[in-house]
């Protein structure tokens, strides 16, 4: 039995939702916890587990990472990117046991890992101490997250939270990974939508496609550089993704109007004529 904390009542029943797509994981699971106090819902898919994690506000969530579809990878990051779901601890249940897997689930949002095959000892101790850290934080959001279930009630607001969430995802990401940024169509797969989707949603957000807003988030992180720290020219663009110091100065001379030394220059003579 999972032992919860002595502020613990009853009616406060957590809700633990599983999302995988495999009917016998999903009767582990479920056998393993029916015994515990537990409230289990279940989602076959990454798009059934966000809709499920919208409406019913779960306080765990158990999430696979190989699913057709939309990967447990993806559904992660648009569960982190609203504000909803996005205190949600998210345990990734997965098959793979390499650092570098584990280390991309942590990095997308994920508080820990189960392996399969499932131990059951192991599952209710990683289930009751994500459940106790999490537990008080839930119950003092739910009002304001019941609140804003019913704001997406209109359909309009629905399309619109769901083109947020996609920017919100794809933006993060992309600031992540300036230097290496995935081609159009990974960076949709990774985010769980299609190009096309995505494109859309940065025109309507942002009046550009998503590589139109990463040339102009390169050159905004490259002015920030250039006037906030000593790091030298050649190593901005290189950490921004330009193939060589040529290229990141002409790109920067045709967003602003002269090179990135220029800037520094005369950004370095203002700041001591201020002083």
């Amino acid at each position: 039995m999972l032992n919860f904390p002595s502020s613990y009542k009853p009616q406060l029943t957590p809700k633990v939702l599983v999302v995988d797509d495999s009917p016998h994981d999903l009767r582990l699971l479920i056998d393993m916890v029916s015994l515990n106090h537990i409230r289990m819902l279940v989602a076959f898919d990454g798009q059934d587990g966000l809709d499920k994690a919208l409406l019913h506000q779960p306080d765990l969530i158990l999430l696979d990472v190989n699913m057709p579809g939309m990967d447990g990878f993806a559904t992660c990051r648009q569960l982190k990117a609203q504000q909803q779901t996005q205190s949600i601890p998210v345990i990734f249940l997965t098959a793979a046991n390499d650092l570098s897997h584990r280390l991309q689930g942590l990095t997308v949002g994920g508080v820990d890992y189960i392996s399969k095959p499932f131990s059951e000892q192991e599952v209710l101790a990683r289930i009751r101490i994500h459940l106790d850290l999490s537990l008080n934080l839930r119950n003092a959001s739910s009002e304001l997250n019941r609140v804003a279930r019913v704001d997406d009630a209109d359909g309009g607001a629905v399309v619109e939270r769901r083109r947020d969430v996609l920017v919100r995802s794809a933006t993060t990401y992309l600031r992540q990974h300036l230097g290496q940024p995935p081609s159009p169509a990974e960076l949709a797969h990774l985010i769980g939508t299609n190009e096309k989707r995505l494109n859309q949603a940065f025109h309507e957000q942002f009046g550009m496609p998503v590589y139109g807003w990463l040339r102009e988030e390169r050159m905004r992180q490259a002015r920030k550089l250039l006037t906030t720290t000593d790091t030298a020219v050649a190593s901005i663009g290189d950490y921004l993704g330009f193939s060589s110091p040529a290229n990141f100065a002409k790109a920067f001379r045709e967003r602003f109007g002269m090179s990135p030394s220029t800037l520094r220059q005369e950004w370095q003579q203002c700041q001591g004529e201020q002083a």
